[in-house]
């Protein structure tokens, strides 16, 4: 091993003192036909696509990459978090890809470790984040079972797993590398779809010496965005003109359209509702904006999807919980949809779809109607006075509990604070600290997406596409990560912080500069209110005894543990006192759980779910959009 890691050290050197792998192979200070392992090769392919940042679990079946990690990170071309979970790591790095744009991979061992990566990767694939994944992998001499691998004699039966959830490229054969390389880019880094790309790396294949590996196969680039859409615009301009009641639902797709999408929205003299993945893509205080919709939408958000003839869908999966399991139109005529995705652009029946960029087709269909409309008018109609009056029920609704300060509660015994006059101070503190808000899936969340005021795009992460309970604590080590560290508030309850704890443990350890605002109401409140919206009763979802989070984050060093006080004032307070801390700090939030219809944000959607299902579905197929 010895010539190995003299070589691994030379070209390590090399590329540092050249300032980039392309650099040195250009100056010729490093040879275009290198003799090195897998392992190494591997990692300068990441390079050469600007994948520096890894968060490992290593294990067996990651020992020999993780060599190459040590010393690439010693020369300063790399930066490696060791964590305790990899559940945790796949968080963390999809959050710092998501926030930050800075790409990132997952380095586990063969076995449990790739597939609890493997279950918190839902994340990632369904929120549109590319997020590489190295795995380890059985052997492929096939010289009998390996330790950790599935316990059954056929072959590849890991990449048959991570094939069905998207996509993944095994590394039987050494000399493959620029193919599984040029995959994982285009996956990755996917201007519309990008997601998780698995590259399964067998455990005697990763040390292999190849000679002579011709670095000019290695894939880099920019992968170009599509054009606006060829489609049928002048139908879509009659379809608007004739509509009395136009809305426009917002997914992630449309977040990068936000000036257009506004002046559609004047153009068409319509209502904007979102999804909570694109908070901010309309600024709050916009009057067209009637905020989040769906089975856990505003009033104003459901009003405009309830009564609206119109839909323009921009960048959106419909996904069940965003338009009530397809029963969220009932009065839709017709839908415009635009999207990148043929399939998401036609999920409804009556559409007229238009695929390509979300951006450059509203650019392009905002010029041609202002066109139109210098001649052809439409109709006054009250639909904007009728959203804006219920945007002001809604407003009103929200400030009763906001006003709704503390609840006498029978678990603490005494007066807690409510989650909605929590979240709202701790959102409103963020954004005049320029914090980021990012919110842990389950009742903080569901809460949380109706009550946070975003004037742009970035001030919230709210992990919704797959709901993934313990993400916000595990994305607070990617400030830690980043080229530039940010100071983000992890908005969590305490069934979700107990999913991924060692976050409190990695974010110590690495420096996090950032707060876990832990809303403690002694259950996933989310399913227990659930289960008593649907059978009156809550069960398995709640313990008995209190947890002492204090205790349990003073155990840490370095960890500031904060007590809130039971008032506004108490909670700014300890907010103050952590944005001033150099590291991680917990502050802990008793809060209401109970009937008081004032402890909470309410439900005012359908949702194909539960003893619900057989009415909703009859809903849907009598409305058959």
């Amino acid at each position: 091993m010895g010539k190995i890691t003299d070589q691994r050290l030379a070209h390590a050197a090399t590329i540092a003192k050249s300032g980039s792998l392309q650099t040195a192979v250009d100056n010729q200070t490093l040879p275009r036909f290198l003799d090195l392992t897998v392992s190494e090769a591997l990692l300068l392919g990441l390079l050469a696509q600007n994948v520096t940042k890894f968060f490992t679990v290593l294990g067996h079946g990651s020992t020999e990459f993780g060599e190459v990690l040590r010393i690439y990170q010693e020369a300063g071309l790399v930066k490696v978090m060791g964590l305790h979970n990899e559940i945790e790591a796949s968080h963390a790095a999809t959050a710092l890809r998501w926030i930050t744009g800075e790409k990132a991979a997952v380095v586990t061992s063969i076995g449990p470790g790739a597939l609890q990566a493997l279950a918190a990767s839902l994340a990632p694939a369904s929120d549109g984040i590319g997020v590489w994944y190295l795995f380890g992998d059985e052997t492929t001499e096939d010289e009998g079972y390996n330790m950790q691998q599935i316990p059954k004699p056929d072959q590849d039966l890991f990449l048959e797993m991570m094939k069905t959830m998207v996509k993944a490229y095994s590394l039987h054969t050494p000399e493959s590398l620029p193919t599984a390389l040029q995959r994982g880019w285009v996956a990755t880094d996917h201007p519309y779809r990008a997601g998780p790309f698995y590259l399964l790396l067998p455990m005697n294949v990763q040390s292999k010496q190849m000679t002579g590996f011709n670095l000019s196969e290695i894939p880099s680039g920019e992968i170009p965005r599509m054009g606006a859409a060829d489609g049928d615009y002048d139908k879509a301009i009659d379809w608007i003109l004739e509509a009395r009641k136009p809305m426009l639902k917002i997914g992630g797709g449309g977040r990068n359209a936000s000036q257009e999408l506004i002046q559609l929205l004047e153009l068409i003299n319509g209502a904007a509702v979102w999804t909570p993945i694109a908070s901010g893509v309309i600024p709050y205080s916009n009057p067209r904006n009637m905020m989040v919709g769906g089975s856990k939408g505003s009033l104003c958000g459901n009003f405009a999807m309830e009564n609206a003839d119109l839909l323009i869908a921009v960048g959106t999966r419909a996904v069940c919980q965003s338009d009530c399991s397809r029963t969220g139109y009932p009065k839709v005529e017709r839908v415009i949809n635009i999207n990148s995705d043929f399939e998401d652009a036609l999920h409804y029946r009556k559409t007229l779809a238009l695929i390509g960029d979300s951006s450059s087709t509203i650019a392009r269909l905002n010029q041609l109607l202002d066109q139109t409309q210098s001649q052809r008018r439409r109709k006054p109609t009250n639909w904007l006075i009728e959203c804006s009056e219920k945007r002001h029920e809604w407003e009103s609704f929200k400030q009763q509990r906001f006003q709704t300060v503390t609840l006498y509660d029978d678990f603490w015994k005494r007066d807690v604070l409510t989650q909605p006059a929590v979240i709202k101070t701790a959102t409103d503190w963020a954004r005049a600290n320029q914090a980021i808000s990012i919110f842990d899936a389950g009742d903080v969340q569901a809460n949380g997406f109706q009550i946070i005021e975003d004037e742009k795009i970035g001030q919230t992460f709210t992990e919704t596409g797959a709901s993934y309970m313990g993400f916000a604590p595990s994305a607070l080590l990617a400030s830690a990560m980043a080229d530039r560290p940010f100071f983000a508030i992890a908005m969590t309850g305490d069934g979700s912080l107990i999913m991924n704890p060692q976050a409190l443990i990695d974010g110590a350890e690495f420096g996090v500069r950032g707060c876990i605002l832990l809303l403690d109401n002694n259950r996933m409140a989310a399913i227990s209110g659930l289960q008593k919206a649907q059978y009156s009763h809550d069960f398995a979802t709640s313990h008995k005894k209190p947890i002492d989070y204090l205790k349990w984050g003073s155990s840490i060093s370095n960890v500031l543990s904060l007590e809130c006080k039971p008032t506004m004032k108490g909670l700014v307070e300890v907010l103050n006192k952590a944005k001033e801390y150099n590291g991680l700090c917990l502050i802990h939030v008793p809060v209401y759980y109970g009937e008081n219809e004032l402890g909470g944000m309410g439900v005012f959607g359908r949702w194909n779910v539960g003893n619900w299902s057989e009415e909703t579905q009859l809903l849907r197929h009598q409305i058959g959009l």
